[in-house]
């Protein structure tokens, strides 16, 4: 592990197709896990997610690489393409981490990073969904303080169960 310091920031126009690669690569664990009707729905969840405009793409690099990234969807723009209902805050989404960098807190930054620019929108919640198979990234999210909102889950066809959850905020950082 290089002790160069991460870098959390908007990915650059530029990053756009290496977003996409390290967005596929960290999920292509869950070919192996999921059934594959609901590989195959993700998978094109994933696509369909990553051509939207609207949402920030944040990235972490260290030392030049990118290790990480994260889509923060507004209120205003559907992370869910009409399979949820109106969002009431903005929304985390493809919240990705490169293989290699696993375990080194890559993901939380990420997260913090979409809590700080929630809190700074004013936001009174923080949402995101996840399934069964991601194990680790919904750990992750309950030691955060992430609460099961079963109001917002739904399922696609074939898929397993998209399950809601979100993180009350309190009030903006002075300051920002």
């Amino acid at each position: 592990m290089t002790t160069d310091a991460l870098v959390i920031r908007d990915a650059r126009p530029d990053e756009r197709d290496a977003f996409r690669a390290l967005t596929l690569q960290a999920y292509e664990q869950y070919a192996t896990l999921m059934r594959p009707d609901a590989w195959a729905g993700l998978s094109a969840a994933i696509r369909a997610a990553l051509e939207v405009e609207g949402p920030d793409r944040i990235v972490a690099e260290r030392g030049g690489r990118l290790l990480g990234s994260v889509m923060l969807f507004p209120p205003a723009v559907d992370a869910y393409r009409g399979q949820t209902g109106p969002a009431s805050g903005p929304e985390l989404r493809l919240l990705a981490v490169a293989p290699q960098a696993r375990g080194q807190g890559v993901g939380q930054a990420l997260v913090d990073e979409c809590i700080r620019r929630a809190r700074r929108m004013g936001a009174a919640e923080l949402g995101l969904h996840t399934s069964e198979s991601m194990a680790a990234a919904m750990r992750m999210y309950l030691r955060m303080g992430f609460v099961r909102a079963p109001e917002h889950d739904f399922q696609p066809p074939g898929a397993e169960l998209v399950e809601g959850y979100r993180l009350p905020l309190g009030p903006p950082d002075g300051g920002e």
